[in-house]
């Protein structure tokens, strides 16, 4: 069997021990990444001792809690804390999601978090996004119209509005484009299912008027064609959405235009 060795510098240590004093019978193990840049030192998981009866019920709030109460250098990205911004995602319990979405109370045994996976790592949980950031502007993600001067409301049917659903209500948590192999390995050039799926609200609104030169956009074997219909990315979407059918309608369209 094949195996591969971490450089020394990348390889994870067994971290702090932080004990709960409360004497609560009610105590879960959190495991958590932990690394900091501007140590000479490897990533290390840290373990904390948390009492759920002081806690909400989300792993946020668990993290909330630790850096609040037992560890306040604890490094992770939040804001809304309701699904909306997108924010704090992260791998929990193996899996990519939105830890202000997620229960801790559906994980049994120890939670075990990380960053997203197949990023560089800023500092513990927060994870390097510009890279994704700069992909998602480069498919335009607005209205393209050409009359520009134009100052009147463009009307929709409501046929042509539902199609847009399933698409807009994405949050660019980036959950589905880390948990996809191709794009752990191409992310350089391969867009993935984030920016995509993004690509295709833009492709099929019936306001714009670039849809064949948005189409020409896309239509790269390294940006779209490195797509192989695993669909981590459907499974993993925290909002419940379709990143692999939204890229499987843009290969058609490709096709059939």
């Amino acid at each position: 069997m094949t195996q591969f060795n971490l450089p020394n510098n990348s390889k994870l240590i067994n971290g702090n021990y932080f004990k709960d004093k409360s004497g609560s019978k009610n105590i879960k193990k959190v495991n958590i990444y932990r690394w900091d840049p501007d140590k000479n030192e490897n990533p290390r998981i840290d373990t904390f001792e948390v009492d759920l009866k002081t806690c909400g019920n989300k792993v946020l709030d668990i993290l909330n809690k630790i850096k609040n109460e037992i560890d306040p250098t604890l490094t992770y990205r939040r804001s809304c804390a309701h699904g909306v911004c997108g924010s704090c995602a992260m791998n929990v319990d193996g899996v990519n999601t939105l830890s202000c979405m997620k229960s801790h109370k559906d994980i049994s045994g120890d939670i075990n978090i990380y960053p997203l996976p197949h990023l560089k790592v800023i500092k513990d949980l927060v994870a390097d996004l510009n890279t994704l950031y700069k992909q998602y502007e480069s498919i335009k993600p607005w209205l393209k119209t050409k009359d520009n001067k134009k100052k009147t409301e463009i009307n929709q049917t409501k046929e042509d509005r539902k199609k847009l659903d399933g698409l807009y209500e994405c949050i660019m948590c980036a959950c589905c484009s880390t948990s996809c192999p191709s794009y752990w390995w191409n992310g350089d050039k391969y867009l993935g299912p984030a920016v995509l799926l993004q690509a295709y609200r833009w492709i099929v609104d019936s306001r714009d008027d670039e849809r064949k030169e948005r189409l020409k956009e896309v239509a790269d074997k390294l940006k779209l064609y490195r797509c192989h219909t695993i669909m981590n990315c459907t499974n993993s979407c925290p909002k419940g959405l379709n990143p692999a059918k939204a890229i499987a309608s843009i290969k058609k369209m490709l096709a059939t235009n």
